[in-house]
């Protein structure tokens, strides 16, 4: 009888642990069994990871103008060039000042062009023509250039053209208006050669660095 009654209890016993066996969390155990396959380059089943093309460091950046000499040399004949500049400062609304120019030498000077107003957009836009270098905090209200081109003919069929601008701003005070000289930042001229450029020869000089 007793060893009846010992046989019974590892019977019981037996059933308890089986039971307790076919419990186990079967999705804890594929976790596991997931993890432990993953090597170096290696996801799992998970098989759509994208690559991608990289970060981009400024390859696609807007490539900066190239500067064009000034003096330029144009291919042309100097009267051909002259009549070029005039033509080029009435497209761009600049009235040729006869007092101030002499044709026949291959100067050309065009009356001062104010090409902003307005003391709000004013300060930017004479920044980007002039180096506006000043202590003082000023209230620019207009700005403006003047343009001065020589044809200097090298032989029949050459010719250098120098481009200058005169840049000025504009402040409005108590005591009245005035007129400053500012140092030229090259815009104005490289605009007018870009412009006269293409007139003569037909395309833009201007190409990415």
């Amino acid at each position: 009888m007793k060893y009846f009654l010992v046989l019974i209890i590892l019977l019981i016993g037996s059933v308890v642990a089986f039971g307790q066996g076919k419990g186990v969390d079967t999705q804890s155990q594929r976790i596991t069994d997931n993890s432990s396959n993953k090597a170096p380059a290696n996801n799992g089943t998970k098989q759509n990871v994208q690559t991608g093309p990289g970060i981009n460091f400024g390859k696609d950046k807007t490539p900066e103008r190239q500067m064009l000499p000034n003096p330029y040399r144009l291919t042309a004949r100097r009267d051909v060039i002259i009549k070029a500049v005039a033509d080029v400062m009435r497209d761009r609304k600049l009235i040729l000042d006869e007092a101030s120019s002499k044709p026949s030498d291959g100067i050309l000077v065009a009356q001062p062009y104010t090409f902003i107003k307005g003391s709000v957009v004013t300060g930017p836009q004479l920044n980007r023509y002039a180096s506006v270098v000043t202590t003082e905090n000023r209230n620019w209200t207009r700005g403006r250039y003047t343009i001065t081109v020589e044809v200097q003919a090298i032989d029949g069929v050459t010719a250098n053209v120098s481009v200058n601008a005169k840049i000025e701003g504009r402040t409005d005070g108590a005591t009245g208006g005035e007129w400053i000289s500012l140092p030229s930042s090259g815009e104005a001229e490289q605009e007018f050669l870009d412009a006269l450029i293409q007139n003569v020869t037909g395309g833009s000089p201007t190409s990415p660095n």
